[in-house]
């Protein structure tokens, strides 16, 4: 069913930096608002282990970690990509090269990273409302200005986008130096839910909005949108979309497959955090109930 929602209205809250969306974007609204824990049902209870004292972990036991583990938290990479870095042989303990994954290491081991001793690094989560000629790099050789110049006085020494934004795309982008969040919140088989705001050349035919909700195949697969609305009083010419593909540049091309030129693209949601109260151009720090939040994945 098509509907026109007032979430997306033009006057109305979603349609200024500070605001988010409502209603069937309600989620969006707040960040700070975590999912409640998913409740068994009592058919699966009847099924479950009886308890018993919980098995202590090897690296509480003994003050060892794996290696992968070692470089994730020093924000290097994911534990998935530090073993590959293992398995290359760029990765020395003590000296001597380490190529055998499930290596452990104790915190007096002296771990480098081509050639560069590596430390673990204070975990530092910033939210940017993204603007617009901004690239999400950390440097950029042409010498356009990236998301990080944006937050250069949070102090801090490395932190890197997660994802990527199209330079023109504005909107909510989180940046951090915790190597397995990133990994949780990019990876494909998470699919992480997202709400773009997308500005059109001209109106979405009626026909083009059922063919988005039903889906199509593009070059690298099928897409399709799980929630697609009509931005009320735009004429048709702004929609709200909820996707939870990653693949690169996916909504501009979902439109530009139907024959639609995207003019602004604006991302209002990612993973239960929104741009709520947040200027364009502007950032924070999380606060430590939207750290946990992402931890605990209690959002789509």
């Amino acid at each position: 069913m098509r509907k026109n929602n007032d979430s997306f209205a033009k006057g109305k809250p979603s349609r200024r930096d500070d605001a988010a969306p409502k209603k069937n974007f309600q989620k969006a609204a707040s960040s700070k608002n975590s999912s409640k824990p998913y409740a068994k049902n009592d058919e699966m209870r009847s099924f479950a282990k009886p308890k018993g004292p919980k098995p202590v972990k090897k690296e509480e036991n003994d003050g060892t970690i794996r290696l992968n583990r070692c470089l994730a938290n020093a924000g290097i990479c994911s534990r998935r990509e530090a073993d590959v870095y293992i398995q290359a042989g760029v990765v020395t303990v003590n000296g001597q090269v380490v190529t055998e994954l499930g290596t452990r290491v104790k915190h007096t081991d002296k771990v480098m990273f081509h050639n560069q001793l590596i430390q673990s690094e204070k975990k530092v989560y910033i939210l940017l409302n993204k603007p617009k000629n901004t690239v999400t790099t950390v440097s950029d050789p042409r010498g356009r200005m990236t998301v990080i110049d944006l937050i250069r006085g949070a102090g801090v020494e490395r932190v890197y986008p997660v994802g990527r934004l199209d330079r023109n795309t504005t909107g909510v982008l989180l940046l951090t130096n915790d190597g397995e969040m990133t990994e949780k919140l990019t990876h494909p088989r998470f699919e992480k839910k997202k709400i773009y705001q997308v500005s059109l050349d001209k109106p979405l035919a009626v026909e083009d909005f059922d063919k988005l909700k039903e889906g199509f195949h593009l070059e690298d697969g099928f897409i399709q949108a799980d929630e697609l609305e009509y931005v009320k009083d735009s004429k048709r010419m702004e929609v709200g979309i909820e996707i939870h593909s990653g693949r690169n540049r996916i909504v501009r091309r979902m439109f530009e497959h139907l024959g639609y030129t995207v003019e602004k693209l604006d991302r209002v949601y990612f993973a239960g955090l929104t741009k709520y109260n947040l200027p364009r151009g502007r950032w924070r720090f999380l606060t430590e109930a939207e750290i946990n939040a992402l931890k605990m994945g209690a959002f789509e």
